[in-house]
């Protein structure tokens, strides 16, 4: 019995020291309230304005071979219509420079293409950017770049003369 009365003194014993060495509880300090000024809430956010003249470029193959012959389109529209008399320029970022794509005018469509062989003038699987600029815009801006075109060659067989 004494040694039972031992083991359950020095038990206890324990259990109290290994309670004094846990963490401290604390009380959980109430957070602050949020309040939002009526003020902010009935500001509105500007809506951006969309350009009343607007155009975009881009590639008849985005992956075509290093030989291949591909077309650059560009459209030109003035509140959603497109423009037709517009002078169009475009530039070809290859690897190994500039390349100048002869000037054309837009259609009744607002529609410019430039042929473009590629030769092999791009290494594959380095993309390379058309800008397209248009100018002499009827009713329009002095002059207004495009969104850029963009193609990457690819390996493959090139194209055969003839078949």
């Amino acid at each position: 019995m004494q040694r039972f009365l031992f083991v359950s003194t020095l038990f206890a014993s324990i259990l109290l020291l290994l309670t004094a060495c846990g963490p401290s509880v604390t009380q959980a300090r109430p957070q602050l309230t949020v309040v939002v000024n009526p003020k902010f809430q009935s500001q509105v956010s500007p809506i951006p304005t969309v350009p009343a003249t607007r155009c975009g470029a881009w590639a008849s193959n985005n992956a075509p071979t290093a030989g291949s012959t591909i077309t650059i389109y560009a459209r030109i529209t003035r509140n959603a219509q497109p423009v037709a008399g517009a002078t169009a320029n475009a530039t070809v970022h290859f690897r190994s420079g500039d390349q100048q794509l002869p000037q054309t005018t837009s259609d009744t469509g607002g529609y410019v293409a430039f042929p473009l062989q590629l030769q092999g003038q791009q290494p594959n699987d380095i993309p390379a950017t058309v800008d397209v600029t248009f100018a002499n815009i009827p009713n329009g801006p002095a002059s207004l770049k495009c969104t850029p075109a963009f193609f990457t060659p690819q390996q493959g067989q090139q194209p055969q003369q003839g078949k």
